[in-house]
C-alpha cells in the first residue's frame, strides 16, 4: 500500500476561475514529487482540531515553505524585514510537527519547514540574512531561485542521500542562527549558512532551507521520506 505523505498548506487570497478567496493552496511541484516518488499526498491546511487522529492516519510528513515564522517564539522582535507572517499557520505546524516527532513520523522540513523544526526544538532565527551575508544565492530577487553550492557532512544522512556536494535551488531571506539542542547541522552554503539539519537517532528527520520540490529531475530527498514511511507502515502492519 502507498504510504499517505502530509504536506502543509498555504491559506491565502487566491484567485482562479471567476472566483477570488481564502483558499488552501499548495506548489503542485511538492504533490508531483511526492507522486513520483511513490507516495500518495495528503494536504494539510492550517486547522485547530483533529491532531492525534490526523497523525495516527499519516505515514509521513513534508513541512513546506513559505512565510516567516513570527520572531515571538523564539523570543525576538520582529525585524522590518519580516512581514508577512501566519500566524495560524506557525500555530498548526508547531503542533502538527510536535506531534510528529513524538511519535517517530518520518518528517522532511523545506525551507520555512526546516525554520519550523529549529524553532520548535528552541532554536533561533537569523531574521534577515542579508545583513549577515552576501545573499545573491539565497534569494536574488522575489519570485525567483538562486543557486546555490552546498557541502554536505560525510557520515551524515543527507551525504548518503546526495553526496558531499550539491547544487540547490533557494530562496529564502532568513537562516538559522542558534541551532537547537537536539538537532544536528550537515550542511552548509558557501558563506556559512546553515543548509541542512538532521535529528541524530531519528529514523528520519531532516530539514533542508533549499527547495527541493523544484528540481523535478532528483527527487532524491522525497523518495528517502517514501521509503521510511512505507518501512514504518510495514511495522504497524507486522503489530496489529
Amino acid at each position: 500500500m502507498q504510504p499517505l505523505i502530509g504536506i502543509t498548506t498555504y491559506t491565502e487570497r487566491t484567485s482562479f476561475g471567476v472566483w477570488n478567496t481564502d483558499a488552501a493552496v499548495l506548489p503542485k511541484s511538492y504533490v508531483d514529487s511526492v507522486v513520483r516518488s511513490g507516495g500518495v499526498p495528503v494536504l494539510l491546511p492550517p486547522t485547530s482540531s483533529g491532531l492525534s487522529h490526523l497523525i495516527e492516519r499519516l505515514d509521513g510528513l513534508i513541512l513546506s515553505g513559505g512565510a516567516d515564522v513570527v520572531p515571538f517564539r523564539y523570543g525576538q522582535p520582529n525585524h522590518p524585514q519580516t512581514t508577512g507572517t501566519r500566524p495560524d499557520r506557525d500555530s498548526f505546524e508547531f503542533r502538527l510537527a510536535r506531534a510528529a516527532l513524538a511519535v517517530g513520523l518520518p518528517v522532511l522540513g523545506v525551507c520555512r519547514g526546516m525554520q519550523v523544526l529549529n524553532v520548535l526544538l528552541h532554536g533561533s532565527l537569523i531574521q534577515h540574512l542579508p545583513e549577515r551575508v552576501n545573499h545573491e544565492g539565497h534569494r536574488p530577487a522575489l519570485g525567483t531561485y538562486g543557486s546555490s553550492e552546498i557541502t554536505i557532512h560525510a557520515g551524515s544522512r543527507l551525504a548518503g542521500l546526495l553526496g558531499e556536494r550539491a547544487s540547490v535551488h533557494c530562496h529564502h531571506h532568513q537562516a538559522i542562527d542558534r541551532l537547537a539542542d537536539g538537532l544536528v547541522a550537515v550542511g552548509h552554503a558557501e558563506d556559512g549558512t546553515i543548509e541542512a539539519i538532521e535529528v541524530p537517532g531519528a529514523d528520519f528527520v531532516l530539514g533542508v532551507q533549499w527547495h527541493p520540490e523544484e528540481s523535478p529531475q532528483d527527487d532524491r530527498l522525497f523518495s528517502a521520506l517514501t521509503r521510511a514511511a512505507s518501512a514504518r507502515q510495514g511495522q504497524a502492519v507486522l503489530a496489529r
